[in-house]
Order: C-alpha cells, then sequence, then structure tokens
C-alpha cells in the first residue's frame, strides 16, 4: 500500500506505510462480534476500532495534554465510532426515545451510557467527540492527511434544533423547537414532515489535531488553524482533509457528525447524526501548511476562518490564489484572475463564533495538468 503523489503535495516525502499494529478487522457495521443494527455494510477493512463508549469520549476541548484514546501507525485505517447528543436530556436520556418512539437498540444504549457517564469541562463549552487518536510519527511541523474511506449512518433518524438567540437569526426565534428527522434509506433522504426530503451526505462537522500545547485546552466550537469545528459539508466519503500538525502525535479528533447541511448551517446545527468515520491516517513529514485544506476528486479546497465574515473572505482569498500561485505555477496576478473567474467561493458557516468562507477550485480548469487522487 503506497499513497499516491499529487501536485497538491508536490515535494513531499512519503515512507512506506508501516505494518498493521492489529490483525485486520471489518468495519464494526459488519464486524460478528460488534454489530451496529440496522446500519449498513461496509466492507472496508480496518486496523483498529475506537468506539463510543465513556472512555473514549471528550467533552467539548482539545487540548496536547489530552489522553490519547488509541495509538495507531503510520498508514493505518481506523474506524472511530461518533454520536450526536441533541435532543437528549442528561437527567433522563431514555426520555427522547421514548417520547420519539425510537428504538433503544445498541447505539441508543452507547448515547444513554455517555450522557449519564461524561462530564463537560465547567470552564469550556462544546461538542461530544470521540479522541484522540495519536498517530506514531506525527510531529509538530508535518502535515496529517486524513483520507475519509467511508461515513456510515448509525441510526435511522437525526435532529434538528431552532431556539432563541441561536443561529444566523437569533432575534427572530421566539420559541425553541427539535424536528426529528428520520432517513429513508432506499431514497438516501431524510424528512420531519411529509413533502420535504432533504438528500443525506454525511460528514463529520468536526474533524481536529491538537493546537500547540502552548495554547492548552481550547473549546471545540470556533474552528482554527488546526481544523475543528469547520461544519463544511464538501467532506463526505471519498474526500480528504488536510491538518497542520501542531502537537506529538497530531492527536486527532472527531464528532458533531451530520446527516445533510446546507452551506451557512443558520440554524446553528444541521441534522444532527450519530455517524461512524472510517478514516486513514498518513503523516507527511516536514511538508508544512499554516491552514487547513482539502480536496475532492474533482477540487482543492481552501478555506478562511475569522470572527469577521468580510475577513474571512479575505483569508479564503488569499488562501486559494496562493495555492494557485504555489503548487500551480503562476505568477500572483495570474492566480488572481484564475481565482476571479474560475473558482467559487461559498459560506461555511456563520453560527460557531468564527465564522468561514471556503473556495472551492476545480482541477478541470487546469487543462495542462494532470491530478492523480486515492479514490
Amino acid at each position: 500500500m503506497n499513497p499516491s503523489r499529487r501536485v497538491f503535495l508536490k515535494n513531499t516525502a512519503q515512507g512506506s506505510i508501516a505494518a498493521l499494529a492489529l490483525s485486520p478487522l471489518m468495519s464494526t457495521v459488519a464486524h460478528a462480534a460488534e454489530p451496529d443494527k440496522g446500519a449498513p455494510t461496509s466492507p472496508i477493512k480496518v486496523d483498529h476500532l475506537v468506539r463510543s463508549i465513556p472512555a473514549n469520549m471528550v467533552f467539548g476541548y482539545y487540548g496536547a495534554d489530552v489522553p490519547p484514546v488509541a495509538r495507531v501507525k503510520d498508514g493505518d485505517i481506523v474506524e472511530i465510532q461518533t454520536v450526536n447528543t441533541t435532543g437528549l436530556n442528561r437527567r433522563d436520556p431514555e426520555a427522547f426515545f421514548k417520547t420519539n418512539n425510537l428504538p433503544i437498540d445498541d447505539h441508543a444504549k452507547d448515547l444513554i451510557d455517555i450522557m449519564k457517564n461524561v462530564k463537560p469541562d465547567p470552564a469550556l463549552r462544546g461538542h461530544m467527540l470521540t479522541g484522540p487518536i495519536f498517530i506514531e510519527g506525527a510531529a509538530p511541523g508535518d502535515m496529517l492527511e486524513v483520507r475519509i474511506h467511508d461515513i456510515v449512518l448509525r441510526s435511522d433518524y437525526g435532529v434538528n434544533s431552532v431556539w432563541p438567540k441561536g443561529g444566523d437569526l437569533p432575534d427572530a426565534v421566539t420559541t425553541a423547537e427539535s424536528f426529528v428527522y428520520r432517513y429513508n434509506r432506499k431514497k438516501q433522504t431524510a424528512s420531519f414532515k411529509e413533502g420535504i426530503e432533504i438528500p443525506i451526505r454525511p460528514f463529520m462537522g468536526v474533524m481536529a489535531v491538537s493546537p500547540p500545547p502552548e495554547a492548552g485546552r481550547v473549546s471545540s466550537i470556533p474552528p482554527s488553524y488546526y481544523g475543528g469545528n469547520m461544519d463544511l459539508k464538501h467532506l463526505v466519503k471519498g474526500t480528504t482533509l488536510y491538518l497542520p500538525v501542531s502537537a506529538t502525535g497530531a492527536l486527532f479528533t472527531t464528532g458533531d457528525c451530520h446527516a445533510a447541511e446546507g452551506n451557512g448551517e443558520i440554524s446553528g446545527v444541521a441534522i444532527e447524526a450519530s455517524l461512524t468515520l472510517i478514516a486513514q491516517f498518513i503523516v507527511h513529514k516536514d511538508k508544512k501548511i499554516a491552514r487547513v485544506r482539502a480536496e475532492t476528486p474533482t477540487h482543492f479546497i481552501s478555506l478562511g476562518m475569522d470572527p469577521d465574515l468580510d475577513k474571512a473572505m479575505k483569508q479564503a482569498a488569499s488562501e486559494a490564489v496562493n495555492f494557485i500561485k504555489e503548487e500551480m505555477g503562476y505568477t500572483f496576478n495570474e492566480a488572481l484572475s484564475i481565482a476571479s473567474t474560475g473558482v467559487d467561493f461559498e459560506v461555511t458557516q456563520v453560527v460557531d463564533q468564527t465564522l468561514g468562507v471556503h473556495a472551492m477550485i476545480p482541477k478541470s480548469i487546469f487543462t495542462g495538468k494532470k491530478f492523480t487522487y486515492w479514490k
């Protein structure tokens, strides 16, 4: 197994993938010992399983001092179970399932156990996350490539909520309300009411590495240069995330999982859903990047993030132009012209304190280049 190289990663040294730490497992959605009832089968062989049990969860923060829940090798494929706690009451988590006529299955039992046993940090508000995962060989100054091999729904429902003072229309909402979206797996849609069908495109709202040790622990709510709560809806199965490593072992953490989201995420949340992420971690030694990047089979993605949306846009523009200049080999003025005429800028989200804009750079416009991709 030898990761493909591409222009996006030119001049990157990549060693051979280390031997597997564990004998290969089938993805738990097909793994007989720990079935995930009701989920479709994912036939991908994985090297490690990180279950959604209380011992593997971290409530609301990242930090270089957070003890890792698993250690994996460079090149390993890891299955990571994540949960959505939206709608659940810590005092009586079973009530949500009873009220909405949902089964107390293995996924629900995980959620109930987590709600009863994982306590929030009183100083840091954030998401219920799985991790962190220590990637052997990752060191500050490296780049971590995260290949998203699969993202699997763990239940037959997701939840979206609106509440006063929340989202992008904080003064327009007068009463809090939650909407339980049921999945139609055949159609791959979600609906809370007849006549509405939202296409399901599962992705992880949070994928992060630790900030540097001197930053201490930070809340998972605002995204930053280390990734985090980006809510980038394009990070679906078959795409890639590139993260700058700032702490030994990278310490990858994920959660805030979504079945679907519109750009902007204007209510404050998407269709919040429990998902299983199956990802491969590849360390690129001395491939230094300052900010998170992403790639799909058809696009490169540059991100801008700032509490001011105008500044987030300028950052996304700067990142896109510099990417075209440095990675594609154009002058700054040529790159700016290309970005102005061929690149789409989209609002990622406007509800996470630090707001986001991402640039979708089509590979197809660079007709003189050939791009390889792992998918």
